[in-house]
């Protein structure tokens, strides 16, 4: 084969792999795909292991900028709707995003490239690499190829030891047994049996740990208190939001007192922003006029404001009003999204601002501490925040809540495959901390998922409707919780451990 067609085959291969990923993850649902999905990739990179490290390198950027631009294919629309710039600077700064986003995999190519140079086998050179990237590449949206077994209930329980990085290494371990075994059915060797028993004996016992533990927690749920809880979606779109704000309370008013009179509840719980205008910062404050129009204590959100010398801060932020009316504490939001809540050096180049008129100028909070009910605890991440593990495990660290609870507005994503995504990206904070989640949404998803990661009630997308549950105070820590990316560490370990030594066996007479 000509040095011409190895390249050619090797992008199609890196292709191949993107689209695999992509049509895995959350959104597109098709997650044994996931499972299959490094086969081509790392086929690809052995073709071109006896090239440079550059070559690796676009190898794994044309995989992952087909594998993130086909995953997260809604930032064009949502940043058309949301921004307000032109298709033609929306899609360039997609295409930007996509490029960024993808130099993940560019970097796990070329680690790959090297400790295969060194001697080592695919397994070592294929699953830390992606741990490792997984965890320190900085990215504003997770990546974690782990989140496609949401919908294999006893392999996702395994997020409880470790976190997303974990069941991603679950993902590559299953891609390696099927490498090694699709390379020697081409090479016509003995399949890798001591590849193959490691890794079915891996993957069985997370089985294992995960039938156990549906059942312990199936039990603990039980025996747990409960709270009745309704929500509201009261589908309110980006115009009316601006336009007629005195509308969207007005909604999510009757709503909850339609919630009300069906049966007494424990909690209300409104989307993010769902209250205008804005509120003070000064605790405690009396909620006029919500305080005359519902008896049921209600989480919502709504912008707060903090006067001060030069311009005002203004913060995306979470209240809970008590049955008297009164508001005791706050939460900010402490990961404000790109493009969408603040530009990065907007402040030091206001023009930037003008270019992006919808872009928020928000400020982010600095505390995550949980807001009270009684004697329960509640953790309330904002929007996108219920995706990032690292920060709700530093607010169930800081708080031990008895329930987290999210208000979510993702009707800027415009109709796309997104809000299920969000939903599914979600879903594993649930397990990771064994709690119960409740997600308000203005327009869908709006769920309420038990400590399993189980969808127990759920609205439609683009719907005006209510929702009510059951959900129990649940408490401990996890494994996750006490240890946090662990395989992170271990990763960066190994990865060291083998760029530093060689291995002096040969390559194909061992993987």
């Amino acid at each position: 084969m000509t040095s011409r067609a190895v390249l050619l085959v090797a992008s199609g291969l890196s292709v191949l792999s993107g689209v695999l990923m992509f049509l895995g993850w959350p959104g597109f649902e098709v997650w044994p795909l996931q499972l299959i999905a490094f086969v081509p990739y790392w086929w690809a990179l052995e073709l071109v292991a006896d090239r440079s490290w550059r070559t690796a390198f676009g190898v794994g950027l044309l995989c992952g900028v087909v594998a993130l631009g086909g995953g997260y294919h809604w930032m064009l629309e949502a940043t058309h709707v949301f921004s307000s710039l032109g298709w033609l600077a929306s899609t360039g700064f997609f295409a930007l995003c996509s490029i960024y986003l993808g130099l993940q995999y560019a970097f796990q190519g070329v680690l790959y490239w090297a400790v295969r140079g060194r001697g080592w086998p695919v397994a070592v050179a294929g699953l830390p690499g992606l741990v490792l990237t997984e965890w320190l590449y900085p990215k504003w949206f997770p990546v974690y190829v782990g989140n496609a077994l949401l919908p294999e209930p006893l392999l996702a329980q395994s997020a409880e030891l470790g976190g997303p990085l974990l069941v991603s290494f679950l993902v590559g371990v299953i891609n390696v047994a099927v490498f090694e075994a699709v390379r020697a059915w081409c090479g016509r060797r003995a399949m890798p049996a001591k590849t193959l028993v490691a890794a079915a004996g891996f993957v069985g016992l997370l089985l294992l740990h995960g039938a156990v533990r549906i059942e312990q927690l199936d039990r603990e749920i039980e025996r747990a208190a409960s709270l009745e809880v309704g929500l509201v979606q009261a589908n309110v779109s980006i115009e009316q939001m601006r336009v007629e704000p005195f509308e969207t309370v007005r909604r999510h008013v009757e709503q909850s007192r339609d919630l009300e009179a069906a049966d007494a509840l424990d909690l209300l719980v409104w989307p993010e922003v769902a209250y205008y205008p804005y509120f003070g910062r000064t605790l405690p404050f009396s909620a006029e006029p919500l305080r005359d129009e519902l008896e049921t204590p209600l989480v919502f959100g709504s912008y707060s404001v903090a006067e001060g010398l030069g311009r005002a801060k203004l913060y995306n932020s979470v209240f809970l009003m008590h049955r008297d009316g009164t508001v005791r504490e706050l939460y900010d939001k402490t990961q404000l999204l790109i493009g969408g809540e603040y530009l990065p050096f907007g402040e030091t180049f206001p023009i930037l601002y003008k270019l992006s008129p919808n872009t928020g100028r928000l400020t982010a909070g600095l505390d995550v501490d949980p807001l009270s009910l009684g004697p329960w605890r509640i953790s309330t991440p904002i929007c996108y925040e219920d995706t990032l593990p690292r920060l709700v495990r530093r607010m169930v660290n800081k708080a031990n809540p008895h329930l987290l609870v999210n208000l979510t507005d993702d009707i800027w994503l415009g109709d796309s495959r997104a809000p299920q995504a969000h939903l599914r990206l979600a879903q594993f904070r649930a397990v990771e901390h064994r709690r119960y989640l409740v997600r308000a949404t203005n327009s869908g998803v709006s769920a309420v998922i038990d400590p399993v990661g189980r969808i127990v009630a759920s609205t439609e997308i683009g719907t005006r409707e209510n929702l009510r549950s059951t959900v129990h105070m649940m408490e401990g820590r996890t494994a996750y919780a006490r240890f946090g990316d662990w395989p992170g560490w271990v990763s960066l370990v190994v990865t060291l451990f083998t760029l530093i030594r060689r291995r002096r066996v040969d390559t194909d007479a061992t993987s």
